[in-house]
């Protein structure tokens, strides 16, 4: 019986420890159209990186249209996480919160995405003169049609909306402020018919971020007509998307900021970030250093296993300094042992490769699953290392 009770007493407290604590949370008030609700402030963040969400959590109407507008999953999550670091340059995560868009709507967002169309081609979408506001050119359907989609290729791929909220003195949370992503094509695809092949229109930098910023403006425009968002300053972020193939995401590149009340945007400021394939041509030429550390790793891991060759990073870089460094090591292993041993080799490269600066996650997986994760944080002297069971 004692043995019982103990167990009991021991899954009890596990349980309790587990639990959320909502005393530690801060209860509010939330604006809600013409009305108001209770909510509840998150006490804790994760991490300097992220911002505190106000529960309950409320979804965006245009979620889940990401998945079909941009390119790849990398794209996708960077997309969103990289808007959450420009909008700290604006909003800052110890006094505002975050809650998904609530002002562009799925059939807002869709129509915005849309070309702009010809009176024939309404009829055609079955689309009326009102729903004709799309922000990407107009194809006039006439002509050839590598020269129709060479001068007219679609620029804007998806738009993303996050808000942010502040507490004021009356326990009231209030919309504080809005940013908006805008992901741009690098590369326009089309066809000549439905079931034919696809082609390939490369759009150069300089036009890219030209017409995004055009596209921004009149964003900004359309918002400042909607009753919730005429006074609160609204920023506006430049993302761009990799082609279908890339395996490392696009990066942010601008943003500006429409003041209180106001529809112009104000002077763009450059976003310095960038993400590199290791080992790539690309990552050498740029920054040779670094690349030779990854190489001099790779190298090592290879001798452990020498019939390997499957070590592959990502590296993002702020500036010309790396930040952070995720590493995957798809590997197969014969035995628990076999797989604790290569991670505690692999730790050791970590920890000899690497200067303390950078934050460096390895995933080792095998056919079967994930097998080992290791993460050095910056300025870490013992790296956290999990062998999954």
């Amino acid at each position: 019986m004692r043995k019982i009770s103990m167990a009991a007493l021991i899954l009890i407290l596990l349980v309790t420890g587990c639990a959320p604590n909502f005393q530690k949370q801060e209860e509010v008030v939330q604006e809600k159209d013409d009305s108001k609700e209770k909510a509840i402030i998150p006490k804790y963040k994760i991490s300097d990186q992220y911002y505190r969400t106000i529960l309950p959590f409320r979804p965006s109407e245009a979620r889940g249209l990401v998945v079909g507008n941009l390119n790849t999953r990398y794209d996708i999550d960077e997309f969103e996480t990289g808007l959450m670091r420009v909008a700290q340059n604006t909003f800052n995560p110890e006094k505002y919160l975050f809650q998904e868009g609530q002002n562009l709507d799925r059939q807002t967002v869709s129509l915005w995405l849309n070309r702009q169309f010809t009176p024939e081609q309404l009829k055609a979408e079955n689309l009326t003169e009102e729903q004709n506001i799309g922000l990407n050119p107009l194809d006039p359907g006439k002509g050839d049609v590598h020269n129709r989609n060479k001068k007219n290729p679609i620029y804007l791929a998806h738009i993303l909306e996050h808000n942010y909220l502040v507490k004021g003195e009356d326990g009231t949370v209030r919309l504080g402020g809005v940013v908006v992503g805008l992901a741009l094509n690098t590369v326009h695809y089309y066809k000549e018919n439905r079931d034919g092949p696809t082609f390939e229109q490369k759009i150069e930098r300089a036009e890219l971020e030209k017409e995004g910023k055009k596209i921004a403006q009149e964003v900004v425009s359309r918002m400042r007509q909607m009753s919730k968002l005429k006074k609160v300053p609204i920023t506006v972020a430049l993302f761009e998307q990799k082609n279908r193939n890339s395996v490392v995401p696009g990066n942010f590149f601008a943003y500006s900021t429409a003041p209180k009340a106001s529809s112009k945007l104000s002077d763009w400021e450059k976003v310095n970030e960038k993400y590199f394939l290791f080992p790539s041509a690309e990552a050498t030429k740029d920054h040779r250093d670094d690349s030779t550390s990854f190489l001099n790793f790779k190298q090592d891991v290879e001798e452990y296993f020498p019939n390997f060759n499957g070590v592959i990073g990502t590296a993002f870089y702020e500036g010309d300094q790396l930040s952070e460094l995720s590493i995957d090591i798809p590997i197969q292993f014969y035995g628990k042992a076999e797989a604790v041993g290569f991670t505690q080799y692999v730790t050791g490269l970590v920890m000899d490769h690497f200067p303390d600066y950078i934050s460096v996650e390895v995933n080792v997986t095998s056919v079967t699953g994930p097998e080992a994760l290791i993460v050095r944080k910056v300025n870490q002297a013992e790296p956290f290392v999990h062998i999954y069971q």
